[in-house]
């Protein structure tokens, strides 16, 4: 299978790393870049074919595209990639704004070709149990979820006022999460965040710490938080708490946290530093679920329908916190029956 990888930044480069190991594609892996020298060093490290540019992506006969590139770029090339026929892995979000959101579905939908969203955490074992003992039933009336994600350092200045601000960018994850694992829906949110802290966070015009609650439609309730700073580790978690049980995911030996307790469990003497060491396995995974279904043999676990409902609910957040209100997902656009 020939496979074109268009961006080759540290995600693009862990991507394009998994995919020349993987059986069905091998040597026939392509990559390209706006930067052309960085995209030849991978090229010639990994034993695959640099692109001079995204048109070559697309005349030189390639079986499907995983988009790396930056976000701005993601609904143009799905779009390009339906109108070729291509079925298409994209890098959460597929827009940062609704209105492109929703045109690159359309041009999917009306092509008839694949989109799968990259939502790792559905590929992580320890979200996978979750999901499978909510669905059990073992936890009873599930009625509340605590979900946090927080990265050990902030991103570069630079980033930041191409981020779509920490619900779109970071949070939008445990959006995504919470409804695969309970399988219920956001109906209602109430956000707030702060941008107390280093100055190119008020500079961006983002927040470098973030809070929302969220009502689910069964009436469960779940609140996530969000900080770009936190010193002692990448930490991301989630804790279901039930009538009869409760569980937790993302508590290991390498938890980024120090118990006061005098019997308590120790400082992790390792702790996660970053999203690709902690998620390493479930970035394979997804990309081995995406050969899979390009060779139909399987179902796609995530389309961009389920990635405009997460970023759905990153708007109504958005909108929250400016507004200072509740907001219904209702009043939100894209929703569907």
């Amino acid at each position: 299978m020939r496979i074109g990888v268009i961006g080759t930044g540290r995600i693009g480069t862990f991507h394009a790393n998994t995919l020349s190991r993987h059986r069905e594609v091998g040597g026939s892996l392509i990559v390209t870049d706006a930067d052309s020298g960085r995209a030849q060093d991978l090229a010639h490290r990994l034993g695959a074919t640099a692109a001079p540019g995204v048109d070559e992506i697309f005349t030189w006969g390639v079986d499907a595209v995983v988009i790396t590139a930056a976000t701005s770029a993601h609904a143009e090339l799905i779009g390009r990639a339906a109108r070729s026929g291509l079925p298409v892995f994209c890098e959460k979000p597929i827009a940062l704004d609704l209105p492109a959101t929703l045109a690159a579905i359309a041009e999917v939908e009306a092509a008839g070709t694949i989109l799968q969203m990259g939502f790792q955490r559905r590929f992580d074992t320890g979200y996978t149990g979750a999901r499978e003992t909510v669905r059990s039933g073992k936890l009873g009336r599930l009625h509340t979820v605590r979900m946090m994600t927080s990265d050990q350092t902030p991103p570069p200045p630079e980033y930041l006022p191409l981020s779509g601000g920490l619900y779109r960018d970071t949070l939008i994850h445990d959006f995504d999460i919470l409804r695969w694992v309970t399988g219920h829906e956001i109906v209602e949110v109430y956000a707030t965040g702060s941008d107390a802290g280093p100055s190119m966070f008020r500079d961006a015009g983002d927040i470098g710490t973030a809070a929302a609650v969220l009502t689910l439609d069964d009436g469960t309730l779940a609140t996530a938080t969000a900080t770009r700073m936190n010193g002692a580790g990448y930490d991301v978690r989630m804790e279901l708490a039930g009538e009869l049980d409760q569980i937790g995911v993302g508590l290991d030996d390498r938890t980024p946290i120090a118990s006061t307790e005098p019997a308590g469990p120790p400082a992790a003497s390792k702790p996660w530093t970053g999203f690709l060491e902690r998620f390493g396995p479930a970035y394979e995974a997804e990309l081995s679920a995406f050969v899979e279904v390009v060779r139909g043999e399987r179902a796609n676990p995530c389309d961009g329908r389920e990635a405009l409902q997460a970023l759905r609910v990153a708007e109504a957040c958005e909108l929250s916190r400016r507004e200072r209100r509740p907001v219904h997902l209702a009043e939100i656009q894209g929703g569907w029956s």
